[in-house]
């Protein structure tokens, strides 16, 4: 099991409602939840865009997975190529 480790530090919100938690959160996204009045969580987060959320579906890695698993059992080839071509020409 993990061990959990708890730190606190005073920081003083300043004058345009600002606070910094350190260079090393710096550019990153956090979730701010306001538990109670003067109480907050502030917790990093990765935020996904909506239009990209399909990737992250059960559906989607199971497709992705299949695809990998068939890319790897076949292996490209250049054998057919002058038929696909004439059937692309063709229409």
């Amino acid at each position: 099991m993990a061990s959990l480790s708890i730190s606190s530090s005073v920081k003083v919100v300043g004058a345009n409602g600002q606070i910094s938690l350190g260079k090393q959160f710096a550019g990153r996204q956090v979730l701010v939840e306001e538990r109670e009045p003067g109480v907050w969580l502030v917790r990093t987060a990765t935020v996904v865009p909506d239009n990209e959320n399909w990737i992250h579906q059960a559906q989607a890695a199971s497709d992705l997975d299949n695809a990998v698993s068939w890319s790897q059992n076949n292996p490209p080839s250049d054998a057919s190529v002058d038929a696909v071509m004439k059937r692309l020409a063709n229409g």
